[in-house]
């Protein structure tokens, strides 16, 4: 973990309001690093429903397995994250490890291991020692708090340089209902699923095939539309529980993802994923600037997202914008080489207002000076119109500096 954290850091983080039916424990369980919390229990009450997306890894963690087994009784009581290992690649091992700690869980929960959900991040290929924090299970259980959702997205940070928190409260119906979400991440970020850990919670009564189908589409302009380095984690776990508690208070039970109550939780829900994926690419290891990249006239929405990918991805466009040089010419690489359908003699491209590159060449009105300036900024915006058709996407990444080197070059000491 760095001692410095990132310069693009919130500067105020928000209260995080209670959910009813939701207790949070946290412990230090020694798993890789000293003196500091890398366990979390989270417990629901009996009823909460429960769904979830996953890495596309096709080397999937033993946990995201164990997890995707549970998702379809979409029932959930109790959530137990480590960070400090990932669990990953350990084979027969790490099979065996879930199995246990789902089975120390449910009997400290008071539930079956069908209603555990488990989540480990960290190094990959080492075998995760489940005597280190299984005893602590009954414990933390025990002693959950509604209150502790900051100090739980500390417990799960790894390099992270911040703890990332957001909250939306809304109306279902006529009754207020709260969520809340935490999320780790800051290397091996990229748009196949949320790469990192990221768990929601709410108090609203939705039926669990209505939560999968509001988080998948929920997923795509947000947590699938970040990247830090292109990599793709072998852990990537979002999950989302709904309590039901707020039904008491005359919140309607959703059963239907079509329902016209759900405009405004659909909407809270799109909030808190993007707060939580662009904080995620704020603290990308090393990060100085955050740069938006969007994608205008292309053939369409799909191949307007993989060219904003290539270029949000293109270590030399990154690198540019981590030293401040307004290098329109990488962009124009990083829409060659994307395979997707573009032509060199409409292609545009603007860095926030200033339009370096018009119909395939450069600008006559083009100001280095004036977007030198621009450069210096904490957010950049890179723009490509590539001329041919209606289709758009936006993605976020950050820029590429020394000390993400540093960072992964280092990271198993």
């Amino acid at each position: 973990m760095s001692t410095t954290i990132s310069p693009l850091a919130p500067k105020k983080y928000p209260k995080m309001p209670v959910i009813e039916g939701v207790r949070i424990a946290t412990a230090e369980a020694g798993i890789k690093y000293k003196n500091r919390t890398d366990l979390l229990a989270m417990v629901f009450d009996a009823g909460t429903t429960v769904a979830g997306v996953f890495t596309k890894s096709k080397c999937p963690s033993a946990p995201v397995d164990f997890c995707r087994q549970n998702l379809a009784a979409g029932k959930a009581r109790v959530l137990v994250v480590n960070s400090g290992n990932a669990n990953a690649f350990t084979g027969k091992k790490g099979r065996e490890s879930t199995a246990l700690t789902g089975e120390a869980a449910a009997k400290a929960a008071g539930c079956t291991p069908g209603e555990v959900f488990l989540a480990s991040t960290g190094v990959i290929g080492e075998p995760l020692d489940t005597t280190k924090f299984s005893h602590l299970l009954g414990g933390l259980v025990s002693d959950g708090k509604p209150d502790l959702w900051t100090e739980a997205a500390k417990a799960i940070m790894t390099t992270d340089t911040y703890p990332k928190v957001a909250t939306q409260t809304v109306k279902l119906g006529d009754t207020d209902v709260t969520i809340n979400g935490i999320s780790k991440g800051a290397g091996m970020i990229a748009p196949d699923m949320a790469t990192m850990l990221s768990f929601v919670a709410t108090d609203a009564p939705i039926a669990a095939p209505v939560l999968q189908d509001l988080l998948s589409r929920g997923t795509a302009k947000t947590f699938n539309a970040v990247t830090v380095d292109s990599d793709t984690s072998t852990s990537d776990t979002l999950l989302i529980f709904a309590t039901g508690k707020a039904a008491k208070r005359g919140a309607p039970e959703i059963t239907d993802p079509k329902d016209a109550r759900l405009g405004q939780f659909r909407r809270a829900l799109g909030k808190v994923l993007k707060s939580l994926a662009l904080q995620v690419v704020r603290d990308g290891e090393g990060a100085r600037k955050q740069v938006e990249v969007t994608v205008t006239g292309a053939k369409s929405a799909r191949s307007a997202k993989r060219i904003a990918l290539s270029i949000a991805n293109s270590p030399l466009v990154k690198t540019a914008v981590a030293g401040e040089d307004a290098n329109w010419g990488r962009v124009v690489m990083a829409v060659g080489k994307a395979g997707e359908p573009a032509d060199r003699d409409r292609l545009s491209i603007w860095f926030g207002d200033n339009r370096l590159a018009h119909e395939g060449e450069r600008d006559p009105a083009y100001s280095e000076e004036k977007t030198s300036a621009y450069m210096k900024r904490d957010d950049i915006r890179i723009r490509a119109d590539i001329g041919i058709g209606r289709g758009k996407a936006t993605v976020w990444t950050c820029d590429l500096t020394k000390e993400y080197v540093a960072i992964n070059g280092d990271y198993r000491s």
